[in-house]
């Protein structure tokens, strides 16, 4: 079955750094853009960065360029998203997801791993 397990969150303090992994598994992932949402608590849903299936492109949220990089190996069919300079505005629920290239439809969610910046 398909699943998106992430991992690599945890409590850091501001300005430390965290690096954050997507492990896919049960579809193709070479097929899929995928991309990297949060939540924080009372707050929507953002998407933070996305890259394109190639890793050719990538996107990112104005409040994270500079500081955060999303990166992904097909061969091992992982995301990762690496977070430095991080601050108490990016604790949040980060969240894995995929989206067929070819059928904008087909998309899966994980479940997320908890990124919470204090001192």
């Amino acid at each position: 079955q398909v699943q998106l397990v992430e991992s690599g969150g945890g409590l850091v303090q501001p300005g430390g750094s965290l690096r954050l992994s997507c492990a896919a598994s049960g579809f193709t992932f070479s097929w899929f853009a995928m991309s990297w949402y949060r939540q924080a608590p009372g707050k929507e849903r953002e998407l933070v960065a996305r890259i394109t299936s190639a890793g050719d492109f990538t996107i990112y949220l104005d409040s994270v360029k500079g500081r955060f990089s999303i990166s992904r190996d097909n061969a091992k069919s992982t995301l990762y998203l690496q977070m430095n300079s991080l601050k108490p505005e990016d604790t949040a629920l980060y969240i894995c997801h995929a989206r067929n290239t070819f059928i904008r439809t087909n998309e899966y969610w994980g479940q997320g791993t908890q990124v919470t910046v204090s001192s």
